[in-house]
């Protein structure tokens, strides 16, 4: 009995709508990324108050207090991804650093989560679009 009614809230919640629940958004064009953006990214320091500017070609520079990063989006076999590179602090230059991205999209909130390949790197972000 308690499988059988188990079964059925669970098949109850997956063909019911999940409102309020934050849903992953396919970006099919880098342009949809175009704007201005705000967030926090992972840092020596700890986490840093960031802003990002998204240019309709997927290039971007995102600043924060101890670093500037310029880099661009793109789609590789559909999927969101970015390369980027510190420009600051000028005596630690950066190799380029590439990534992936995604786009979400909760209570009206659309939310750039920044994922860097290698996981000892720091830099991780997520940001907000700013309206």
């Amino acid at each position: 009995m308690k499988m059988h009614l188990a079964l059925m809230v669970a098949a109850v919640f997956a063909m019911s709508p999940l409102y309020g629940v934050a849903g992953e958004k396919q970006v099919v064009d880098v342009k949809e990324l175009a704007g201005s953006w705000r967030g926090w990214v992972a840092e020596v320091a700890g986490d840093e108050w960031a802003t990002m500017n998204v240019s309709a070609d997927g290039s971007y520079k995102a600043s924060a207090m101890s670093v500037t990063t310029v880099g661009r989006f793109y789609l590789q076999a559909g999927n969101l991804r970015y390369r980027s590179k510190r420009t600051t602090p000028l005596a630690m230059p950066s190799a380029e650093l590439f990534g992936t991205a995604s786009v979400s999209e909760d209570n009206g909130k659309t939310v750039l989560t920044l994922m860097p390949e290698d996981p000892n790197y720091l830099g991780r972000a997520e940001y907000e679009r700013v309206k």
